[in-house]
């Protein structure tokens, strides 16, 4: 018979699960459509401005560094303060600053309120992560995270999708304007559907004992391959959408803004990916599934090598199915392999998950100015070969 702690986990099928799976897809749809709206716009910023491919993508890099590093104190804050009160403050503040750089006219504004955009995001993604694994049935909680990263890809498709439209209309400040009040569509249903923490647990504020929460985390072998993983993965996946967008604006491409952002809609098979690869972890193993999703990325990357427009598209497609299934696995497994901690060890994994993001999406730059797409494609696919290697070691 289950004990009533565990029968008060959100099970699959009950009213309460609808709601919490609801919310967090909104919670992740709207993280990754405020953090990534700026990349089809990259080549706009860039002639806007007057900066070049690499410097433009700061835009990007500055606000999942501020985010990365931010990520340790919140998800230490958040052991104290708890989980919805906190996702709730950093949505609303995120959605408000990006309405505020809609409005900016000057490259440094810009750059400076994306990067504390990035900051007030940093409240959100560990908790989601830390309330799906306190909160929900352990038989549940592959297909609730696969569901959750499900709400980030959609994010990611309708944030660049819609960018891309909203900017051939009206220019760069409408398609920020316009992504950031879908952040507070959002945040209000956010508000309405999660249901509050049950399992939460508040510690004392202790230096001390957040300290010791890091160093249990980093002294797990399983942790810190799957914090490797995150690193090469999100880096290898954000350079390669990062600049894309300047491979098909040229020869021979020429595509417009609008057709640029239409080809984020390969994120639908992202949405698909995630759930499907958490309710394959049961019957394949967690390594297995993470390596067949690398396997597809690999497969993705040479196909974007490729001269032709329907090659680039298929690619892409496989890229981002590949990418998103061995993430969700990888970030499912942070909470079953800490031993206490949760929000802390699932800060640990997106900060090495956004410092990859930050890192490698501006060293890619470099690499594509000064070498070509070509070399930036073999670049990238080394990375996905280490992080197979790493996750073979799982």
């Amino acid at each position: 018979m289950p004990s009533s702690a565990d029968s008060a986990h959100l099970a699959r099928g009950t009213t309460a699960y609808r709601r919490a799976t609801l919310a967090l897809f909104c919670a992740g749809f709207a993280t990754f459509a405020l953090l990534y709206c700026v990349q089809p716009l990259l080549p706009l910023l860039a002639a806007q401005f007057a900066v070049s491919a690499a410097g433009s993508s700061l835009a990007l890099s500055l606000t999942t560094l501020s985010l990365a590093l931010c990520l340790l104190v919140s998800g230490a804050l958040a052991e104290s303060w708890g989980r919805k009160p906190v996702m709730i403050a950093a949505l609303g503040l995120a959605s408000l600053l990006g309405i505020a750089c809609a409005l900016v006219d000057s490259w440094d504004q810009l750059l400076w309120l994306r990067a504390l955009l990035g900051l007030a995001l940093s409240g959100l993604p560990a908790l989601a992560m830390a309330y799906v694994g306190e909160e929900f049935d352990p038989e549940a909680l592959p297909a609730a995270m696969g569901l959750y990263i499900g709400g980030t890809a959609l994010g990611g498709l309708l944030g660049r999708l819609l960018a891309g439209l909203l900017s051939d209309l009206g220019g760069w400040p409408l398609a920020l304007g316009g992504i950031a009040g879908l952040g507070l569509l959002a945040l209000a249903l956010f508000m309405w559907l999660l249901p509050p923490s049950r399992h939460f647990r508040a510690q004392p504020l202790s230096l001390r004992g957040l300290l010791g929460n890091f160093a249990m985390h980093l002294g797990n072998p399983q942790l810190r391959g799957l914090f490797w993983l995150a690193f090469l993965l999100m880096g290898g996946f954000v350079a390669l959408f990062n600049y894309v967008g300047f491979r098909l604006v040229a020869a021979p491409f020429g595509l417009s803004s609008t057709l640029i952002g239409l080809l984020f809609s390969v994120y639908l098979v992202g949405i698909f990916s995630a759930g499907w690869a958490g309710r394959l972890v049961p019957r394949l193993g967690a390594r297995q599934v993470m390596q067949g999703g690398i396997a597809i990325m690999l497969l993705g990357v040479a196909l974007c090598a490729t001269p032709w427009l329907g090659a680039v598209v298929v690619g892409l497609g496989l890229f981002t199915l590949g990418f998103f299934a061995a993430h969700a696995v990888a970030s499912g497994q942070v909470g079953q392999r800490a031993s206490g901690a949760k929000a802390q060890a699932s800060a640990l994994y997106l900060c090495a998950y956004y410092l990859g993001s930050s890192v490698v999406g501006y060293v890619g730059g470099y690499v594509w100015e000064h070498a070509g797409w070509l070399p930036l494609l073999v670049v990238l696919a080394s990375l996905f070969l280490l992080a197979g290697w790493q996750a073979r070691k799982l």
